[in-house]
């Protein structure tokens, strides 16, 4: 018999997350999926590898749709839940890793705070094709566990660009697809590969309060105003176009500058 397809899903978001769970299921269709993900909400840390996570894994069942599924959770980032699952609890290596279904749209220069995007690099960096998504949602959304939000049209692209991983070799340099989906999208709405925008999606809003000894962290913005000023890029496809928004990311984070000229110029 032909071996059945190995797909490694994570998220930031937490194992209890309902868009992870819609991504299981839609996912299912192309193989057998392996959840394994942070034991708890981990928004925000990017491909990080903290040495104060415990790593202590659990191995639950929970209920989809009348379906049992064996889950694990890890006491780490998303990142490391990643490592745990390619070096101590996957029977054999994955063909495939995904990452969300994300609360909340992940785009331009932010998306190196990502956990979204940095457990989808930890599996690129491990050679696998990997693939990160996300849904727009308002910003309020972006570390509950809302019910309200439908995942559907986003299961769709997750199973869709799952599938194109699967049976497509990327380019060189094509390290993860990053894909951000506009709250009101449906199956038939446009997607377009399209670069990361140098612009920012959101921007820092300082901490109110009277001293600094009460705790309070720097919070954040949608940059509304400046969704118009870079045509082609992942934030204007989704924010102004409306499509889906395709982006390749590199593990190689090297500038593209001309490395002689660089050198000429530090030089003097």
């Amino acid at each position: 018999m032909p071996k059945q397809t190995q797909i490694l899903l994570t998220n930031d978001d937490g194992i209890q997350s309902p868009g992870l769970w819609a991504a299981a299921q839609a996912l299912s269709a192309l193989g057998y999926v392996h959840v394994v993900a942070p034991r708890e909400q981990f928004s925000g840390a990017g491909r990080s590898l903290p040495s104060n996570s415990d790593g202590i894994i659990t191995q639950t069942q929970v209920q989809v749709n009348g379906q049992s599924w064996p889950v694990f959770s890890v006491g780490g980032t998303p990142a490391q839940a990643v490592l745990h699952a390619l070096y101590e609890i996957l029977p054999q290596r994955p063909d495939l890793v995904v990452s969300g279904i994300n609360y909340g749209e992940n785009l331009s220069t932010g998306i190196t705070a990502s956990g979204t995007v940095g457990a989808a690099l930890e599996g690129a960096s491990n050679g696998i094709p990997s693939l990160a998504i996300s849904l727009e949602t308002d910003k309020e959304d972006h570390l509950s566990y809302s019910t309200e939000i439908d995942f559907s049209t986003a299961a769709y692209f997750t199973a869709l660009f799952g599938r194109l991983l699967l049976e497509r070799r990327l380019p060189p340099d094509v390290d993860v697809l990053k894909v951000d989906v506009p709250c009101d999208a449906a199956p038939d709405t446009p997607w377009e590969v399209v670069r990361l925008s140098q612009v920012s999606h959101y921007v820092p809003v300082a901490p109110l309060r009277t001293s600094w000894d009460v705790p309070e962290l720097v919070g954040y913005r949608r940059q509304d105003e400046a969704i118009h000023n870079s045509p082609g890029s992942d934030v204007y496809t989704l924010c102004v176009r409306r499509h889906v928004a395709v982006t390749p990311l590199s593990l190689d984070l090297t500038s593209r500058v001309g490395l002689g000229d660089l050198e000429q110029l530090l030089r003097g």
